[in-house]
This record gives structure tokens, C-alpha cells and sequence, in this order.
């Protein structure tokens, strides 16, 4: 059936397709069962290799409560935390007043945006800690959830990671994953505008750090808050491949998901380095989202009358989008990812101008245009754009 929880989410489905096939290895993508570790145990259980971490690490990291302990324990700066999950409003409440107001509520088996609140005012504690848990319950099975202070206008800065079974390591360079609505991303670049070279050098230590502290082997991300100070802190770690990973493959020649097949394979990777990358260019991503960005990101589900990809130097389309697609309802909105890579962010931006002016979908709003309205904003042209962009800029 059609909805996530009586189909991709039902493990015992994914692992008789597998079976059924002749797999010999399972891939969880980006969302349903890929940071679940029950489900990379019924894995191994079933005689097929799991592509990703340990089952053991994925708890460790995709408790986010418990992972910020492991985080403080091995010197990466978090930010100030409730110890364990939240269980009532007044437990919530009691956090918030200790700290101050703004907090952030937190799905603790989570990712994407998921579960997660922003909280301004007191005596909106109890419907947002509510919504919290519901949509962390409809979303990955698991209603757990903690509490942060809120980093205001912070920068979501990130580290791709790679580590293999026979001790090597690599820090990718960083991720810019600011521009963002409801806590999902729309738009990443890589390297960041904001980083210089000891910010980065001492996020990618930090990241190091962490995956040792925790025996981590496979690709993952070490997700940051950088502040107006250029101070960071550990927000949480995903344990799989991410959405925006083409950004950082563009600008290193690093083949992500090829590594991570490696590692499984119990083959060593071959981008080993213990010193930070050095990025080759820079490249930008746009989520072309099945969303109408004139009424608040609304789902638009549909068919595609019109397909037309944009080509040419530095261009990079993953879709799975033809004239005739219909759009479901039920999953996310991302249809595409248009990828452009330029030998400075200047090459990249103009790049990207004429690749959404060439991107032709029909039949539905994407944010295709939203993007158009993003590279003609003075903040993002300066690269100084913070989470809170959407808000300030439109």
C-alpha cells in the first residue's frame, strides 16, 4: 500500500523483496529504515549485508540525547541539552526555564526536520511538544523526544565523513545547509562561504573525534551549528548517506556512495586522509521540490505535462522525473536534484542562473522558481545567509 507505514517502514516487506531477488545486499537510501538498527540487524540476520554502520552505532548516534553525552565525552562542543529524553510538558517546561527561552524540541530517533520544534513563547510549550511527538511517532515509529537551547540565526554547517574497517579516515570538506524551511533543507553549497581554513581544519578535528569515539564505518555526517562568532557545535550525526552528498563529491572527485559499497564490501576505501580536503571549486544543490513556494512550501502532487533537464559544463541532474510522471502524496516532495559546480562560487552561481532558467517542469509548481528568487537575494550573492533566510528574506 501506498502510505510509509504499511510499506516501506514494515521491515519483514523490504527484507522478503530482498529475498525474494536474489540481493545480496541492502542500500537504506536516505529516510524510512536507513538510521534504523533493528532493521540493520534483521540485516545481518537474514544473511544480507547492510550498507551502512554498525547497528551498534546507529543507536549510539541516532539517539540524538544519547549521542550529544558521547559527543561532550570525546571534546566536541554541544550545544546545552536536556540528559536523556523529555517525557511530559512539565519536564519540558522545567528544561526551558533552566536555560531560557528559545528551545528546540528534537525527535530523538530523527532526522530531516522531522519531530522537531521551535519554541518562542511559553504558552505555546504544550501544542508544539504535542506535535513533536506525533510526528515523530508517524515518522520513524518512535515518539522519544529532547530538548536544546536554540542557537538564534545560527549557520547549519556539516562534515561528510568516510571511515573504513581498516582504520582510515576522511573529512570531506563541509557542507553550507542554511537555507532551509521547517528544518529541511532546500539549497546546500559546498565548501561554505563562511568557513576559513582553522574553522574548517578544527570542524573536521572535531568530526574525526567524533567517529572514533564511536567506531563509526561507512559514509555519515557530523551535522554543526556555527554562530555569529564562528563558534560550532555538534547537532547531531546521520548515519547514512545524505540527500545533498553530490555537492561534496563535485568539489573533491570523491565517489561517496562507490566508498561507502566498498566499506561493506570489507574492501578498503581510497579517499584515506587524515588531514581536511581541499576543495576543487564550488558547487551548489537545489532540491526541486513537488511544493508551491507562493503558499507556504504546499505539497503538490500531480502529473508532469512538461520535463525539460538543463545540460552543459558543470551540470548535474539525478531525478527520476519524465513527462507523464505522477507525483504521489505520500512521500517526500524532492522529484530532482540539480547539481552545478564552477571553479569559484562567482562560476557556480552563474552556472546555476542558467540552469534553472533551462529547467522546464509542467503540470506543477516546483521550486524551481524559488531558487530563481534565491540567487537574485544580496544576502545569499554575499554568502551570508543563516537559517533563519526564508524569514528574513522573502
Amino acid at each position: 500500500p501506498a502510505p510509509a507505514g504499511k510499506s516501506y517502514l514494515v521491515m519483514s516487506n523490504v527484507i522478503a523483496a530482498a529475498k525474494t531477488t536474489g540481493a545480496q545486499a541492502i542500500h537504506p537510501g536516505y529516510g524510512f529504515l536507513s538510521e534504523n538498527a533493528e532493521f540493520a540487524r534483521a540485516c545481518a540476520d537474514n544473511d544480507l549485508v547492510w550498507i551502512g554502520p554498525a547497528p551498534e552505532c546507529i543507536e549510539r548516534m541516532g539517539d540524538k540525547s544519547r549521542a550529544r553525552d558521547t559527543m561532550k565525552a570525546c571534546g566536541v562542543p554541544t550545544v546545552p541539552g536536556s540528559d536523556g529524553t523529555i517525557e511530559s510538558v512539565e519536564e519540558a517546561r522545567a528544561f526551558a526555564e533552566s536555560v531560557g527561552w528559545p528551545v528546540l524540541i528534537k525527535a530523538s530517533a530523527g532526522g530531516g526536520g522531522k519531530g522537531m520544534r521551535e519554541v518562542h513563547d511559553p504558552a505555546d510549550l504544550e501544542a508544539q511538544f504535542t506535535a513533536a511527538k506525533t510526528e515523530a511517532q508517524a515518522a520513524f515509529g518512535n515518539d522519544d523526544v529532547y530538548l536544546e537551547k536554540l542557537v538564534l540565526r545560527p549557520r547549519h554547517v556539516e562534515i561528510q565523513v568516510l571511515a573504513d574497517t581498516f582504520g582510515n579516515f576522511a573529512a570531506l570538506c563541509e557542507r553550507d545547509c542554511s537555507i532551509q524551511r521547517r528544518h529541511q533543507k532546500l539549497l546546500e553549497e559546498a565548501p561554505s562561504p563562511a568557513l576559513d581554513e582553522v574553522t574548517r581544519t578544527s570542524m573536521c578535528e572535531a568530526a574525526r573525534r567524533a567517529v572514533e569515539a564511536v567506531g563509526y564505518r561507512s559514509a555519515g555526517t557530523i551535522e554543526f551549528l556555527l554562530d555569529s562568532d564562528n563558534k560550532f557545535y555538534f547537532m547531531e550525526m546521520n548515519t547514512r548517506v545524505q540527500v545533498e552528498h553530490p555537492v561534496t563529491e563535485q568539489i573533491t572527485g570523491v565517489d561517496i556512495i562507490k566508498e561507502q559499497l566498498r566499506i561493506a564490501a570489507g574492501e578498503p576505501m581510497r579517499c584515506a586522509s587524515r588531514a581536511p580536503f581541499l576543495p576543487n571549486g564550488h558547487a551548489i544543490e537545489f532540491r526541486i521540490n513537488a511544493e508551491d513556494p507562493d503558499n507556504d512550501f504546499r505539497p503538490s502532487p500531480g502529473t508532469i505535462t512538461r520535463f525539460e533537464a538543463p545540460t552543459g559544463p558543470g551540470v548535474r541532474i539525478e531525478t527520476y522525473l519524465t513527462q507523464g510522471a505522477k507525483i504521489s502524496p505520500y512521500y517526500d516532495s524532492m522529484v530532482a536534484k540539480l547539481i552545478v559546480w564552477g571553479s569559484d562560487r562567482e562560476e557556480a552561481l552563474q552556472r546555476a542562473r542558467r540552469a534553472l532558467d533551462e529547467f522546464a517542469v509542467e503540470g506543477i509548481p516546483t521550486t524551481i522558481s524559488f531558487h530563481k528568487r534565491v540567487l537574485d537575494t544580496a544576502i545569499f550573492q554575499a554568502g551570508e545567509a543563516r537559517t533563519d533566510f526564508i524569514d528574513i528574506a522573502f
